[in-house]
């Protein structure tokens, strides 16, 4: 068997069933990786997430070398056509190699008869590749690897910055740590980590953040396990701040899995009493995890935080957390399979359940009491455009003046933070006040 193959089998599974079936590329890599060794393992994540971050390109290179599209019953062959390119284009892999472990790889997917043409396909790319390439240079798919959808998105919404969007969407996410400030101080666990060879840097905008200079396995992070550290963007990180809950209040984190920004406010601030709310049972497994390893304590709910006499027991919250959902445009960095898998018709939808959700919280908040609505979302119409239309039908609503701290911009009653900004996720955060 040709080195890696079984890799590139599993990373083809993987990207076929995000492309063919509209999975999310973490489920199927983690179906697809299942039987794996940790070095095999690597190479699938490595091949998956960097074809699909350039798949609208690789797509295209690969329409000109087939005869005919392939049918979506095939969509474990055109990821690993797709994913042969980007090993010849985007990667060190030697040509020979990337050749015949894809051919090997066809057939570990049971894929036998489609080997010839896996093989003509990457073998005709070596020779011809520059002329073929030149043939779509100027295409904007080609350009940008986004649909081209997407790129008209991005330049109505920031005429300014979408090529800086572009390419932050193109490029790897950093890997940022919370440090537990109940446990250890930030410079005191950064110590530990430059002794382990972790080197990392901290962000003024986010007291308890660290931006490592090379991702590391999670197990290696000093007392992870102890609860002393979690990873998290440094974006996401910007929330438990901007809440601000003081002791003895009701916190309500509305959409609360995985759990992050619930387990931040618990470790910023003692003596709250916080909720941790969201419609999904499974998904609060992993909220339950996380508090257990950090050593805290909330009240776990399931329920749908847009139907609140399903589950509220009636007392006010002083303070409510929305990270509603959306179309995750701001971290696509780290999920490349959501500008394959989002459709122009998306926010629309999702606009109208972040409405919902808003309408409804509204009413479990004290009077005087504090919503800070959040996406990790760069769209308008989910962001400033949400926040906006919430104060026109709420007429004992007021935004809270963030003034001009060190991190993104003004977008109508909040601030939005681009992709890639400091090296941060995209996020968009407003603060709603209600009079009392």
């Amino acid at each position: 068997m040709s080195a890696g193959a079984a890799a590139r089998a599993a990373a083809a599974r993987a990207v076929g069933a995000v492309i063919g079936a509209g999975r999310s590329l973490d489920d199927a890599l983690a179906a697809a990786t299942g039987a794996l060794q940790g070095p095999d393992r690597a190479l699938a994540a490595q091949l998956a997430y960097g074809s699909l971050r350039l798949y609208p390109r690789l797509a295209r290179w690969a329409g000109l070398l087939l005869a005919r599209p392939l049918p979506p019953r095939d969509a474990d062959v055109q990821a690993l056509l797709a994913i042969g390119l980007y090993q010849i284009e985007a990667s060190r892999v030697p040509d020979h190699a990337a050749v015949d472990a894809s051919v090997e790889a066809a057939r570990l997917l049971g894929r036998a008869r489609h080997a010839g043409l896996l093989n003509a396909c990457l073998r005709r790319w070596l020779r011809e590749g520059d002329a073929l390439k030149a043939r779509v240079a100027r295409e904007p798919e080609v350009v940008h690897a986004h649909p081209r959808w997407w790129l008209d998105a991005l330049a109505h919404d920031w005429p300014r910055d979408w090529e800086a969007l572009v390419a932050a969407n193109n490029t790897q996410a950093p890997m940022w740590v919370r440090v537990n400030c109940r446990r250890t101080s930030r410079e005191a666990w950064l110590a530990r980590a430059l002794a382990a060879g972790i080197e990392a840097e901290p962000w003024d905008a986010a007291p308890d953040a660290l931006r490592l200079e090379k991702p590391v396995a999670v197990e290696e992070l000093p007392g992870f396990a102890a609860g002393d550290v979690s990873v998290q963007d440094g974006a996401a990180q910007l929330a438990a701040g901007l809440l601000a809950p003081e002791p003895g209040m009701r916190v309500l984190d509305a959409c609360a899995a995985p759990g992050g920004k619930a387990c931040h406010l618990l470790e910023r601030y003692e003596g709250i009493e916080l909720t941790a709310l969201d419609v999904a049972a499974a998904r609060l497994e992993r909220v339950r995890d996380n508090l257990a390893r950090l050593g805290l304590e909330a009240q776990v709910l399931q329920g749908d935080a847009a139907d609140p006499a399903s589950w509220w027991d009636g007392r006010w919250y002083e303070r409510v957390l929305l990270d509603a959902p959306c179309t995750g445009s701001g971290v696509v960095r780290r999920h490349p399979d959501i500008k394959l898998l989002r459709r122009p018709g998306d926010t629309a939808a999702l606009g109208a359940r972040q409405q919902a959700l808003l309408d409804a919280l509204w009413g479990v908040l004290a009077p005087g009491g504090r919503l800070l609505y959040a996406t990790c979302s760069i769209w308008r119409a989910e962001n400033a455009a949400q926040a906006t239309g919430f104060l026109r039908r709420h007429p004992d609503a007021r935004a809270v003046d963030f003034g001009e701290p060190a991190w993104g911009r003004r977008a109508g009653p909040g601030r939005q933070l681009l992709s890639g900004e400091a090296g941060a996720d995209g996020f968009y955060y407003a603060c709603l006040v209600k009079t009392a």
